[in-house]
């Protein structure tokens, strides 16, 4: 079962490489694809497709995506328009961020009646982070305007590791609520100790790494066969020693990512080229286990209150915050709404899922189904909006500079 499992992935990550140039043109994303062919190949499906893959070992391979991810699309970042609309990130992330977990908290204390107040506290942090890796299609797209692009790129790099000490504190209250200390002080040292150790990591691994390239670059001493591996081991290495220090790798992955795309502006697209490449086809691995072993099993336990809550995840929950925020920013509302809908959740979701699955909370099932149905959700509806939406934002851009 091994080999034919290998021959199956194999002959799909061909035939979607061959086609991708051609897919990108259209509606459908990569994570469609990928969800769907695991959910129609899997055990739920045909049953061509058996893999043995636990939730830990989704946990790593998601985990390394995300870094993957985290680390290229940060090196790819327009610094000099990033420094122009600095602001714009800055309110998302400070203020839109954890507004949007409150009115997740709200709305789900009106609507999931079966969990506790941290249950639901913890929900609303695992689906407040959006995803890096399914917001490329618009991050990467020139036709969106720079400013957006770069503001959602930096949010979608952040939020995840900024989420991870909220989601610790909530979960450490739900297992054990006579903690030493008090939440206060367990907040400040899992902040102090996930963005601290996270930024530390990053830049010093990613300085040394590109400080060493450099000379090797202008020595001579990098084959062309070998140049593939330097941007993929510091987005490695940026996340795992951040991860063993007790830190955020994630906030390790995407500092160290901004540090490299500054220092190695020269040789840069090189060697981000084959690390974009690696990203992409360990999305493909994920996004087709989950879709394979996770989504088939979450759609049997569906129940009215998991999906209305799942759409308002993606709609006024993540949308009235964005708006808000940006109040009194020189974006249109058009600009505003489009920046809010285009907060997907994926990849940061899904590892936070594995981690609350360990933990064995009372309501833990209600919610990883929660979770799972709002990323597969984010998936289709982020994915078949994203080229038509661009396009109608461009266009409407468009008139207004020919107006004025």
């Amino acid at each position: 079962m091994l080999y034919m499992n290998l021959a199956l992935l194999a002959a799909f990550a061909y035939f979607y490489s061959v086609t991708s140039g051609r897919l990108e043109r259209t509606p459908v994303n990569g994570a469609i694809v990928f969800v769907g062919f695991g959910l129609i190949a899997g055990p739920l499906g045909l049953g061509l497709l058996d893999l043995e893959v636990d939730a830990e070992g989704l946990r790593s391979i998601a985990e390394l995506t995300l870094a993957m991810v985290l680390f290229t699309d940060a090196a790819n970042a327009d610094l000099r328009v990033l420094g122009q609309r600095i602001g714009i990130p800055q309110r998302l992330l400070l203020i839109g961020l954890p507004l949007t977990i409150l009115l997740g908290l709200g709305l789900g204390i009106l609507i999931l009646d079966g969990l506790t107040l941290l249950e639901i506290a913890i929900l609303a942090t695992m689906l407040a982070p959006t995803d890096a890796a399914l917001g490329k299609a618009v991050v990467t797209n020139e036709s969106v305007p720079s400013g957006i692009r770069e503001s959602l790129n930096v949010e979608s790099g952040l939020n995840d590791g900024i989420c991870v000490p909220i989601l610790f504190l909530f979960l450490a209250l739900a297992v054990d609520s006579e903690m030493q200390g008090g939440p206060a002080v367990l907040a400040l040292k899992l902040v102090a100790e996930e963005i601290g150790i996270g930024l530390a990591v990053g830049l010093g691994v990613s300085g040394l790494g590109s400080w060493l390239l450099r000379i090797s670059e202008r020595r001579g001493w990098v084959t062309e066969t070998w140049r593939q591996l330097p941007v993929v081991t510091l987005a490695v290495g940026c996340f795992a020693l951040a991860q063993a220090l007790g830190g955020s790798g994630f906030i390790a992955a995407f500092a160290g990512g901004l540090l490299f795309g500054w220092l190695a502006r020269i040789h840069k697209p090189a060697y981000l080229l084959a690390a974009e490449g690696t990203g992409d086809t360990l999305a493909l691995l994920t996004w087709v286990i989950f879709g394979a072993v996770v989504v088939g099993h979450g759609i049997e336990a569906l129940t009215w209150e998991v999906v209305l809550y799942a759409l308002l995840s993606l709609t006024v929950i993540r949308m009235l915050p964005v708006f808000l925020v940006l109040a009194g920013t020189d974006l249109r509302p058009d600009e505003k709404l489009f920046m809010g809908w285009f907060g997907p959740r994926g990849l940061a979701s899904i590892v936070f899922g594995v981690i609350v699955i360990n933990q064995h909370l009372p309501g833990g099932d209600t919610v990883t189904i929660t979770v799972v149905f709002t990323v597969v959700l984010s998936v289709i509806a982020h994915g078949l909006s994203a080229n038509p939406l661009v396009g109608v934002l461009a266009a409407r851009l468009k008139r207004a500079r020919v107006g004025n």
